[in-house]
């Protein structure tokens, strides 16, 4: 029953729990900073310090990416060009016959559609409008807690501990130390492991000569956070990119690529890096995934396995609250 519950305000309260769970994603990355910030500066700046650190991160990549696109964007075009004629002939050719002049065709008949549902689309396109804004407004709370966390993170958490009886605190002191160490093993894990994903696929790119590889590699950064399904949709996308202005052929390689890397994932990094984190069964984390995405979408898939790697971690240590533990830490969130 708590659970249903707690799934229900989730589905509920769905932009909130983003939120704070991109706050949450944040001070992971940045606690460890602003500490040691902190050892030669006052505690706010050393705060404010490690925002500015991750906000010229951004800003350069965000920049660097920018000016890849736009420089190889008259490349792009030409290579598509020819890239259509190559797949044209390609599909004349055995065994697929296709009648010559199809592909012609079919484009006039999207140019067609798109004239004829123009209003409609027009309508969605301000639908999706209005979707950014409310990704903006997510984020822009989610970056507003984690200002909070990581400033007085341990303080937010001793006040909501010391609102509850005196024989609870223990029990909710060790489960959320349990929970805390589990989720920001996670975040570091899953961000190290889509990084070698990105750098893997950007390499793989640049020696077959597929444009925008870096964008595509970045891509495939931000994929690999939903595990063993993100990949395959990055490199999907690339895979249509290397058909459009390489051919059949190198497509074909970058699809292949997708095996390769879904072997690398699921038998070394996700086994070497996120198993002393997690600590959750390769079964258990797809199917997690799985069941998170129907529930409540990319949303859902994303949550999921932290959100079960969390509870298992939680159970585990409320199990062993009554074994000699030695001293305990004070601290929760840090």
């Amino acid at each position: 029953m708590a659970a249903y519950a707690a799934f229900m305000l989730l589905d509920r309260f769905q932009p909130i729990a983003v939120a704070v769970f991109l706050g949450l994603v944040v001070t992971a990355l940045l606690r460890p900073v602003a500490d040691r910030l902190t050892r030669v500066m006052p505690r706010g700046l050393a705060v404010l310090g490690a925002y500015l650190m991750i906000l010229v991160v951004v800003a350069g990549l965000l920049t660097g990416l920018g000016f890849l696109v736009a420089h190889q964007e008259p490349v792009v075009a030409a290579q598509f060009d020819s890239g259509i004629g190559r797949l044209e002939h390609f599909l004349e050719a055995a065994p697929f016959h296709v009648r010559p002049g199809a592909l012609t065709g079919l484009q006039h008949k999207i140019g067609s559609f798109v004239s004829a549902h123009r209003s409609s689309l027009l309508q969605s396109a301000l639908s999706g409008a209005t979707q950014v804004v409310e990704i903006l407004t997510v984020a822009a709370l989610g970056l507003f807690c984690s200002v909070f966390f990581v400033s007085s993170g341990e303080r937010m958490w001793a006040f909501c501990r010391d609102q509850l009886p005196v024989g609870r605190r223990e029990g909710f002191q060790l489960g959320g130390q349990a929970a805390w160490r589990t989720l920001s093993g996670y975040i570091r894990g899953i961000i190290l492991v889509a990084v070698i994903n990105a750098v893997l696929v950007g390499i793989a790119l640049f020696a077959l000569r597929v444009p925008l590889a870096v964008p595509l590699a970045v891509l495939e950064f931000v994929a690999a956070f939903v595990p063993f399904i993100g990949s395959p949709v990055a490199l999907a996308v690339a895979s249509a990119v290397a058909l459009a202005t390489r051919g059949p052929a190198t497509a074909i390689i970058v699809l292949a690529l997708i095996v390769v890397l879904g072997q690398i994932e699921g038998h070394l990094l996700q086994p070497l890096i996120m198993g002393w984190a997690v600590r959750l069964h390769p079964v258990v984390v797809a199917v997690s995934v799985i069941a998170g995405s129907i529930a409540l979408g990319i949303v859902g898939a994303v949550l999921a396995v932290p959100a079960v790697s969390v509870v298992w971690s939680v159970t585990q240590a409320l199990r062993q609250r009554a074994a000699p533990t030695g001293g305990k830490s004070s601290r929760g969130i840090t």
